[in-house]
């Protein structure tokens, strides 16, 4: 039986330590989000995963990470600082704020039905700053509402040391800040998050072809995260932004909440490098950008075989590691009936997702022996360098099984009096709940063989 909505999977998160309410013993903080030791662990396996198909996979795409707080001027001619906003407006009668282009009638509140709003106003959703010690407390840099604009203005850096040539890609991986007006749904909508994103630049004339290959390796790469095909779909933007020239999202299907968007893929034209770019009308820009007198760069690409000289267009890939994260979890969930009145809970992740790779446990506390043969087979794994694993000390089997299933672990390695005169163990491999003896020599290679 799976999850029934969100708000169970984030009950379930809380008490398996996988991610906890932020400020939680201060009364909380909306759309902020910590992450538990087994959350950590989940997510840097999904950000390793990523970035091994993305740069270590490929011959053409280099990493990069940039600063978490930019210059003003970097939003400013990227249109964010103009155009990102939402349309709030509050219910005078019980004070809840709305995007109303979220709401289910745009008359009446969504909470209490009074039809006594405000009127919409633009509700600025990036945080700015004031950064330096005499500013006035005058705005001059923002923390940056998405990795995208600090890739581009980075373009002709990377270019220009990594000797680049087109078609290339550029990823990064982290924090971004929105002031969303109404963050819910567990991690899914907040207002400190993680994006995991590429910018892969392409020839003007490539743009569709580029388009359409990464929106079938994108869904590959879901699909090798063990998540259903049936659970995924594509959403074609009917209404595209003034820069795009297509777009659709890739949705997953989330208990209680239906399809919605867990990743973004855009094909944006020349804008954002064409938007950074100084002496604009040198170029024959695609899109319409605000006309820059502030850059110093060329953010250009000189073909070296050719000689053409051009802005290149950009296929972006955007992805909320936080919504990955929630799509795994909610989709590995079950919930099993073993008969007989007994039952279990069961994260059937795949094992190179677990937080824990596996469990070594010995039979009884009080015996040092085998005590002493259960820490010589943990060495042996944690020498492995595959992901955490652990020792479980505690006497009860039973619960120790329970526990490990239910926060995913794939095998655990039971120590017992036997072991101590035939140099077998028991392994049990968590989908199955199958037992089998094998030589303790044995389990380093077994889980490697496993985790790979």
């Amino acid at each position: 039986m799976p999850l029934k909505s969100l708000e169970d999977l984030a009950s379930f998160c809380k008490r398996r330590g996988f991610a906890f309410q932020g400020s939680e013993i201060y009364g909380g903080l909306k759309g902020f989000w910590d992450l538990g030791p087994l959350g950590v662990e989940l997510m840097k396996n999904i950000r390793e995963t990523w970035w091994r198909s993305m740069v270590y996979e490929r011959d053409d795409i280099d990493g990069m990470e940039a600063a978490l707080i930019s210059n003003r001027k970097a939003w400013q001619y990227s249109g964010h600082e103009g155009g990102f906003s939402d349309p709030l407006v509050e219910c005078k009668k019980c004070h809840i704020r709305m995007r109303q282009d979220n709401m289910k009638d745009q008359t009446k509140c969504d909470a209490c039905n009074s039809t006594d709003l405000t009127a919409p106003r633009d509700f600025k959703l990036m945080m700015g700053l004031a950064v330096g010690a005499v500013t006035d407390g005058e705005i001059n840099a923002y923390l940056r509402p998405e990795t995208a604009t600090t890739t581009f203005i980075n373009f002709k850096n990377v270019l220009d040391s990594a000797s680049r040539k087109i078609p290339f890609g550029l990823v990064q991986i982290g924090k971004a800040f929105r002031n969303e007006i109404t963050p819910r749904n567990f991690v899914f909508r907040m207002r400190e998050f993680e994006q995991a994103e590429l910018q892969y630049f392409v020839h003007p004339s490539e743009g569709m072809k580029w388009y359409e290959y990464w929106k079938a390796e994108r869904r590959k790469w879901w699909v090798s995260l063990g998540i259903p095909a049936e659970k995924l779909r594509e959403q074609e933007h009917e209404q595209l932004s003034h820069y795009a020239k297509a777009a659709f999202d890739l949705q997953y299907e989330f208990a209680g909440l239906g399809f919605e968007e867990v990743e973004g893929l855009h094909h944006r034209q020349d804008y954002d490098l064409g938007s950074h770019t100084k002496n604009q009308k040198d170029f024959n820009i695609q899109a319409k950008v605000m006309e820059n007198k502030d850059s110093t760069a060329k953010l250009s690409y000189s073909d070296p075989q050719t000689g053409e000289t051009y802005i290149p267009f950009v296929i972006e890939m955007a992805m909320g590691t936080h919504r990955c994260m929630a799509a795994v979890l909610d989709n590995a969930y079950t919930e099993e009936d073993l008969g007989e009145g007994n039952s279990r809970v069961v994260l059937k992740l795949k094992p190179t997702l677990s937080p824990i790779k596996a469990a070594v446990i010995p039979l009884a506390r009080n015996v040092p022996e085998l005590l002493t043969l259960a820490e010589k087979i943990h060495g042996e794994l944690k020498a492995l360098g595959l992901g955490r694993t652990v020792i479980e000390n505690s006497g009860n089997i039973g619960k120790n099984y329970r526990r490990h299933d239910e926060i995913g672990t794939p095998v655990c390695v039971t120590v017992d009096h036997q072991s101590l005169e035939d140099g077998t163990v028991t392994i049990r491999h968590r989908d199955t709940m199958k037992q089998e003896r094998v030589k303790a020599d044995d389990i380093p290679d077994i889980v490697r063989k496993l985790i790979k």
